[in-house]
């Protein structure tokens, strides 16, 4: 419940305080929060099968984020941003759909 209180609260300060993201970071925040939310799907899916451990979903949320921004990183580096952004996304897409699809089964016990 602190979790759910906690993102609410950002949504809303984000909303109200309309931060300003660096040139430098604009590339990588896509990524970044597409990295995150599969990190949150997943914990929620390991939530619900009951083998939620709190130290792997930091690292987990953590890792994801920061090889997601490295790969995107090496890409700008090499000439195919786009690419590998575009590789990166649609891989942790299908990471969201899957887990998505797996808590949609529990939730609704299909």
């Amino acid at each position: 419940m602190i979790a759910v209180l906690g993102l609410l609260a950002g949504v809303v300060v984000g909303l109200l305080v309309r931060p300003e993201v660096p040139a430098v970071v604009e590339p990588y925040l896509p990524i970044a929060v597409v990295a995150a939310l599969d990190a949150v799907f997943g914990g929620l899916r390991a939530m619900l099968d009951g083998i939620f451990v709190d130290k792997v979903f930091v690292v987990s949320f953590l890792s994801n984020v920061v090889v997601a921004a490295l790969i995107v990183f090496l890409g700008d580096k090499l000439g195919v941003g786009s690419q590998l952004s575009t590789g990166v996304v649609v891989v942790l897409g299908i990471r969201i759909f899957s887990n998505a699809a797996a808590i949609r089964r529990h939730v609704f016990r299909a």
